[in-house]
């Protein structure tokens, strides 16, 4: 039997995932959880792990299929898979214990990627910035959806959105998403005030509050710098991507006004989140495409969101403009990046990128196997963004989630939780320890590029 302290961090946050998805798929798939007899197993285990690993994709309609009770679980599950089970666990073992050991704190920093001492102000402030802002979308939305509904139903929908989107889980009990809102400044800014905060990383929110406070004395650190600028590139570039290729297609009945808030939506929720307020099975292939690179790319670290983060991109093209100066360290911002960050990125991405391909063409195999590859060429597209999608833990789709086959949604399922802990979290897990003894073997030239 495995003794629990021989376990390593990344053990027990595989582990506790796990756990939670298996508990969430049970709960699931009790009959008090649907409105219509039951889930099935394969579809309560789908939206157990989409909930857990605050992913958004959904095989069910969460409004028609799912009672409040459900929709309830379906809540509860992505508060903790956005806050992370590590952060629960160890407030209430902090609670019981009155104090947080060694090995406590190493499973918190792996599950934030946070490397800084101070575990006890960053759980502090976890916390804090999750209940002031999901309370403050709460109130925001409490008060417009107020004018549409009863006191209980716009108290309902103002929870259950502001926790979805500052989870970055593109949950909604509208069949339609926000669809229904796209022209509504309102809802829109909300949610995107909403996907920012959960997308950015409680490490970056607690140092953001520290210069406020400061009142800008204390130095900005260069993960703040790289995140925030990484992330504005990115949102204000897929706006204005999305923009260009949609301006006379999904976006053609609106305003200037509406295109351009509902541009900026898109761009947001694309890297994180999951809302929508167009049919994205009206996209062109352009924009889908545009959207997987994003989706790819993602949020900050220590963040609810997913995919590579923003500042793994950033170091990227750090090292490419490196090589491309001849020079032979990596530099942004005038600091010099370590060696163990420039091999770590340059390892996240390549291992990323290989698993969304992969899982590209065996959900091509499962879902296009006995059509026709004249037919089913133009279909490759949409699978890739489901892969992506799912890697990214984004929970958009191009409209296929619902039509997977039981094969398809198992492999899904497995992206979402490759996705949600990192490929190389999965990769510590499974590995061996290194070994004691260390030895280089020669060394010897390579021809690349």
């Amino acid at each position: 039997m495995v003794k629990i302290y021989k376990l390593r961090p990344s053990h027990i946050i595989l582990i506790s995932f796990a756990v939670f998805i298996i508990i969430g798929t049970i709960l699931l798939y009790l009959p008090i959880s649907s409105k219509n007899g039951h889930l099935s197993f394969i579809d309560s285990l789908f939206m157990a792990t989409s909930a857990v690993c605050v992913t958004g994709l959904a095989v069910v309609d969460v409004g028609n299929n799912l009672s409040y009770f459900g929709q309830i679980v379906l809540l509860m599950l992505i508060q903790i898979g956005g806050l992370g089970i590590m952060t629960f666990s160890t407030i209430f073992i902090y609670i019981l214990k009155g104090e947080i050991s060694v090995y406590e704190k190493l499973m918190i920093q792996e599950s934030f990627a946070h490397t800084g001492r101070d575990i006890y102000s960053l759980l502090k402030h976890i916390f804090f910035f999750t209940i002031l802002i999901e309370g403050i979308g709460a109130v925001i939305l409490l008060i417009r959806f107020s004018f549409e509904y009863k006191l209980f139903d716009a108290m309902y929908l103002s929870i259950f959105h502001s926790i979805a989107a500052f989870c970055n889980a593109g949950f909604s009990p509208f069949h339609d998403s926000l669809i229904r809102y796209q022209k509504d400044t309102v809802i829109n800014l909300t949610i995107i005030f909403l996907i920012i905060s959960g997308g950015l990383g409680f490490f970056l929110l607690h140092e953001i509050k520290t210069i406020l406070y400061s009142k800008f004395k204390k130095k900005v650190s260069l993960h703040t710098k790289m995140a925030l600028i990484v992330t504005a590139i990115l949102l204000f570039g897929g706006a204005v991507i999305f923009f260009a290729l949609e301006k006379n297609n999904t976006l053609k009945d609106m305003g200037l006004h509406d295109q351009i808030i509902c541009s900026l939506f898109q761009s947001v929720t694309t890297r994180t989140a999951g809302f929508n307020t167009v049919n994205f099975a009206m996209l062109t292939n352009a924009t889908l495409f545009i959207m997987i690179m994003l989706m790819f790319i993602g949020a900050s670290p220590g963040s609810t969101g997913g995919g590579i983060k923003t500042t793994t991109f950033g170091v990227l093209f750090a090292i490419i403009k490196s090589r491309f100066y001849a020079r032979e360290d990596v530099s942004i911002f005038k600091r010099t990046i370590p060696l163990e960050v420039t091999s770590r990125s340059i390892a996240i991405a390549s291992a990323s990128f290989i698993i969304v391909t992969l899982f590209t063409i065996l959900l091509t195999i499962t879902e296009l196997f006995n059509i026709p590859h004249q037919e089913s060429r133009m279909s490759f597209i949409e699978i890739m963004f489901e892969v992506a999608s799912a890697f990214g833990t984004v929970g958009l789709s191009a409209g296929i989630t619902e039509r997977l086959t039981e094969l398809g949604k198992i492999i899904i399922c497995m992206v979402m939780f490759i996705g949600r802990l990192g490929p190389l979290t999965i990769a510590l897990a499974v590995s061996r320890e290194e070994a004691k003894g260390k030895f280089r073997y020669s060394e010897e030239n390579l021809m690349v590029g």
